[in-house]
């Protein structure tokens, strides 16, 4: 059998609209996400017995139960229970490069890399929408992170309508290495302060946003500014507030020559800049990390991809 190396992106949110919480307890959403270059790197190696074992460098990284990469490999090992028996576990190599608890779907790219390759071990053949199927029952993110690019997404996340793709963006990304924010915490948060039920509109078409329709026309029409003045996140609203440097760090960014706009990602705290060359995007890090010249402060930069999971190599 073969080893199989794949690349898992990270993702941002350029748009995330809170539209209520639903009786499911999940809140319908309205997001458009999009795929970029700082990604994590993971191997699949078949083992002769029916174990999943999972290793990563990152001290702060849980390799059992609580790693959505390894429930990935527990739930495909339950699903295709006779292909485990014939084919045997998976040795799961977890390089670990986008930062954990930073609002960009790290966990959830590493479970859509483990569904992929397993799919690719074992030989199973699964349609994209088959593995997304089983994607969203390990997080919302995980349909949208094996497929990847840019992509309106409605529901809890899960409904995904494809957008053309912003290859030719780049960005600035930021955040704090020793401040985390729990996802699980800014739902509950913007839920007290700011919530309500879940009502869809009746006389508007399922997965139609009156608010996000700006943002979707500028990335159909590759208006970048427009872009850059449209983007929203519901969660600064209650991340900013608790976490005012997180706010100092947009606003320093989104101040920098040549920046299209700046916003938070997800849940945060990571916060990004759009910019619309690599050499802006360099410039922009170089003067960010001069202006605040904090050692916790980490700067990447990176690139818009167009897709989700790839494989690197299959030896």
């Amino acid at each position: 059998m073969h080893t199989y190396s794949l690349l898992a992106p990270a993702k941002i949110n350029l748009y995330l609209e809170i539209l209520g919480y639903r009786p499911d307890g999940y809140h319908e959403l309205a997001m458009v996400m999009q795929s970029i270059g700082l990604a994590d790197r993971l191997t699949l190696r078949p083992l002769s017995t029916e174990t999943i074992r999972l290793h990563c460098q990152h001290p702060d990284l849980p390799i059992a139960s609580d790693n959505l990469a390894y429930r990935a490999a527990q739930l495909m090992a339950t699903e295709f229970q006779d292909m485990f028996s014939k084919y045997g576990g998976i040795e799961i190599t977890l390089d670990k490069r986008i930062p954990i608890g930073a609002g960009l779907a790290g966990g959830s790219t590493d479970a859509a890399a483990v569904l992929v390759g397993i799919d690719l071990l074992w030989r199973l053949g699964l349609t994209r929408e088959e593995l997304q199927t089983l994607g969203a029952r390990l997080g919302s993110d995980v349909p949208f992170c094996i497929a990847g690019g840019t992509s309106l997404a409605t529901g809890r996340g899960e409904i995904l309508s494809p957008l053309p793709d912003l290859a030719d963006l780049w960005l600035v990304l930021a955040k704090y290495r020793s401040l985390h924010i729990s996802t699980a915490w800014a739902y509950q948060t913007y839920r007290q302060q700011f919530g309500q039920p879940y009502q869809p509109h009746p006389d508007r078409p399922a997965g139609e946003r009156v608010r996000v329709g700006a943002l979707v026309s500028a990335i159909a029409h590759r208006d970048h500014r427009q872009l850059g003045l449209h983007l929203t996140n519901d969660f600064e609203r209650v991340i900013f507030p608790a976490h005012p440097q997180v706010q100092h760090l947009r606003d320093v960014l989104g101040a920098q020559p040549g920046v299209l706009g700046a916003m938070m990602s997800g849940s945060g705290p990571s916060v990004f800049a759009l910019v619309e060359s690599q050499a802006l995007a360099v410039a922009v890090q170089t003067q960010v990390q001069a202006q605040l010249a904090d050692p916790d402060l980490d700067v990447w930069v990176s690139q818009m991809m167009p897709a989700g999971i790839q494989i690197i190599t299959a030896d």
